[in-house]
């Protein structure tokens, strides 16, 4: 059956070929600012839902369409993609004093036989302490812009500051290889 990514992230595509599919990719286009909770799981699982939900009626054949949704979780609060360099900066200091959660939610729906599975994975990110120097360049080359908590793993300059990752590197990347071969797994059957 078709394989659907409701998302335009870089990351999740990749993850997704990892795995072994083909798949297309649709974009959702939905506000998500619109969607506000102050719970990581319960924002992210909404904001999957909400996404599913927008694309689903723009599907023509049956599919499985994969949708996904992650915050960074820094000190109990949530972290989305930095708005401004200020916001930026502060998030990457703050992680010389201690790691970040990722909290990415999977929504897996067959459109076929309208089967439906949510779940959520969360992982930990501990960071060698960034310097004055790093974060400048970080922030002038803009791509922390497009990524929740305002960091990646990719690269060479973040893969230098990546200390450990307590569960999977996929799921900081936005899509947890486990869960999300578990909720196709539900949805096909």
């Amino acid at each position: 059956m078709k394989i659907i990514l409701g998302s335009q992230s870089a990351g999740r595509k990749k993850v997704l070929q990892e795995m072994g599919y083909e798949f297309e990719v649709m974009p959702p286009n939905i506000d998500e600012k619109a969607i506000r909770f102050d719970d990581p799981v319960k924002l992210t699982s909404e904001l999957a839902k909400a996404k599913a939900e927008a694309l689903k009626h723009r599907i023509i054949e049956p599919a499985i369409l994969v949708t996904s949704d992650q915050v960074v979780v820094y000190g109990g609060k949530i972290r989305e993609k930095p708005v401004n360099a200020e916001e930026a900066q502060e998030f990457l200091q703050s992680y010389n004093s201690g790691p970040a959660e990722t909290v990415t939610s999977i929504m897996v729906m067959n459109t076929d036989n309208g089967k439906q599975a949510i779940g959520t994975d969360v992982a930990k990110i501990n960071f060698v302490p960034f310097s004055e120097e790093d974060i400048k360049n970080l922030i002038e080359r803009g791509d922390l812009f497009n990524y929740a908590g305002g960091f990646s793993t990719y690269g060479e300059i973040w893969a230098d500051h990546v200390k450990d990752i307590e569960g999977e590197m996929e799921s900081i990347i936005g899509l947890p290889k486990t869960l999300t071969q578990k909720l196709i797994e539900e949805v096909s059957s």
